[in-house]
């Protein structure tokens, strides 16, 4: 699963989700990506889950690229816990997106495949995505 190696502070404030992506929203390595519509916390899990899903579909063909990492860590109190006495222990680890921004990126395979890799992806994530394809991508040269 994906996580940082070392992070500066073991928790984190929430934090608030506001305005576009205003880097990592352009395809910068495949010709096939998918893009979030929303905003969104996706877990460790949740990415390698898609990643999965992706390079099934291409059966090991072609090249992916994850565009997020999950960085942000997540706490959580145990059940039944009465409030207060601090803050819960770290869970685990989102990446924050918000909409416009890069998720995956795919290359070296049809449009057609790439198409259907991403869209299974997609459905692994709890956020709205669109497919997009680079402007310079020739459709009749596969």
């Amino acid at each position: 699963m994906l996580q940082p190696k070392k992070t500066k502070y073991r928790r984190q404030q929430k934090g608030k989700m506001k305005g576009n992506a205003q880097r990592g929203n352009e395809i910068a390595f495949g010709s096939f990506a998918i893009k979030a519509m929303d905003f969104a916390w996706i877990t460790g899990r949740q990415i390698e889950a898609a990643r999965i899903a992706v390079t099934r579909n291409m059966q090991r063909q072609g090249q992916i690229w994850i565009r997020i990492f999950p960085d942000k860590p997540i706490t959580k109190k145990p059940a039944e816990v009465r409030m207060g006495k601090g803050k819960g222990a770290p869970e685990g680890f989102v990446a924050r997106v918000n909409p416009g921004r890069i998720l995956f990126e795919a290359e070296g395979v049809s449009f057609e495949i790439a198409k259907e890799s991403l869209r299974l992806a997609a459905q692994k994530l709890p956020i709205k995505t669109k497919f997009v394809v680079r402007n310079d991508y020739d459709y009749n040269n596969e």
